[in-house]
């Protein structure tokens, strides 16, 4: 009664306008599962292949009905007739279907929408829900949200050099309380930008994104902001960035020493170590507790020498630099380049592969984040798939915007469903730091 009767997929938008793929999956006895697609703006070189058309006549080029065609005829034709209760071999078929180390030839898009319908078809079938249906009995742990408040690099263009400055609601009882505190604190920030004659415009992830000089005057509004709703900074709520690195490398040869990272706003051209530098003085002069991307994407050598520097007191997170890659992260695990890993399904391609690597990152004892996209949907797939991995950590953008309402809405919902048992890590989640202890 499990198995898939029919796969359908179609075009929807995005919430920055674009088109993106939804999928339909439908077993024999009626019970369906739908799923769709985000879309990366900072997209790393590494990350499976998006398809999208190139026909220039429609959407500017960025249509998906090559990877719908694949999924209405490839893929239906491979995984109709197979249990949707059989997630791992349904993914690896459809890996092995694409045939190429990227998926470029049907997508990593169309294949993500088709392994997400499958694991929501299953767990309707199952009759629970989908963080439950992933992670058994033990999936009772609720993220600490890393909500992207000011917006800038590709986000939010003209305003900071850093792409995301975050605040984390460590301090907060449960879910509940910490969704409470980060809204109070973005509306503080809507007032301190008002009173300072800044624009309150929001970039794609709901942050705003005022135009300022530098970095730190991106911090210094922030902590305003969390004074002004009440509460303290370093205690209540920390500061994690995300520079977004690659955005501002200048490449020599290989990611070398002669490459430079070059802070147009603030005016400053700084090699590898100057560019740790600069991270050890704001992590000494501000609450930040986590820097995801702080180096290019290439920059091994430096990545080490940052967690060297850094790791022990802060949160050090690879997502360019993995782009949710099995054979990254060994190498990252290797060379301990990191003490963290962003994790996005759209990244890799299916939820196998996904779940795969939050499992191996958290064998080698770092932090698993789980994320958005800068284009998102509805899907709340990412919020039950961190309560499923006990992931700890969950990055959705600001709390405006209903694509991103979308998935603290959902954990909100799953904290209510799991009573006495749901559990807030706060400070816990960053168990990997000493600060933290």
């Amino acid at each position: 009664m499990a198995s898939i009767e029919s796969v359908k997929a179609r075009e929807i938008l995005d919430s920055r306008g674009n088109p993106t793929i939804e999928v339909e999956v439908v077993l024999a006895d009626g019970t369906a599962g739908v799923a769709s697609v985000p879309s990366g703006a900072s997209t790393g070189k590494y990350e499976a292949v998006e398809l999208r058309d190139g026909d220039k006549s429609r959407y500017r080029g960025l249509g998906v009905l090559k990877a719908i065609e694949h999924i209405n005829t490839e893929i239906a034709l491979a995984i109709v007739g197979m249990s949707a209760l059989e997630q791992a071999a349904i993914d690896q078929r459809l890996i092995e279907l694409d045939g190429t180390a990227n998926k470029a030839r049907l997508g990593a898009n169309a294949l993500l929408g088709t392994s997400l319908a499958v694991a929501k078809a299953g767990a309707s079938f199952r009759g629970v829900p989908l963080y439950r249906y992933l992670g058994a009995e033990g999936a009772n742990l609720l993220p600490v949200p890393m909500l992207n408040i000011l917006n800038g690099g590709k986000h939010a263009l003209g305003s900071t050099d850093f792409q995301e400055f975050m605040i984390m609601p460590v301090g907060a009882a449960n879910f509940n309380k910490a969704l409470q505190i980060s809204s109070e604190v973005y509306h503080s920030l809507h007032k301190v930008l008002e009173d300072k004659g800044l624009s309150t415009n929001v970039g794609d992830e709901g942050g705003f994104a005022p135009r300022l000089p530098s970095n730190k005057d991106a911090l210094e509004l922030i902590l305003a902001a969390i004074d002004m709703a009440g509460y303290k900074a370093g205690q209540d709520l920390f500061i994690a960035l995300d520079p977004a690195a690659s955005t501002f490398y200048q490449g020599g040869k290989h990611h070398s020493a002669h490459g430079k990272y070059v802070l147009s706003q603030e005016g400053v051209t700084l090699g590898s170590t100057e560019m740790i530098d600069y991270y050890v003085k704001l992590v000494s002069d501000y609450p930040v507790i986590s820097i995801e991307d702080g180096l290019a994407e290439d920059d091994w050598a430096s990545w080490s020498l940052l967690t060297a520097q850094l790791g022990k007191q802060i949160q050090l997170v690879g997502d360019d630099l993995y782009a949710t890659n099995m054979e990254r992260l060994e190498k990252g695990i290797a060379q301990k380049a990191s003490n963290s890993i962003l994790i996005k399904p759209n990244q890799i391609g299916t939820l196998s592969e996904t779940l795969a690597v939050i499992k191996r990152a958290q064998q080698a004892g770092w932090t698993t984040i789980i994320s958005h996209r800068s284009g998102e949907t509805e899907d709340t797939t990412i919020a039950d798939l961190a309560v499923a991995s006990n992931a700890g950590l969950i990055k959705a953008g600001a709390p405006c915007r209903s694509e991103r309402l979308a998935k603290y809405n959902r954990l909100l919902r799953i904290e209510e469903e799991l009573r006495e048992t749901a559990q807030y890590p706060g400070k816990r989640a960053l168990y990997n730091l000493e600060r933290m202890k």
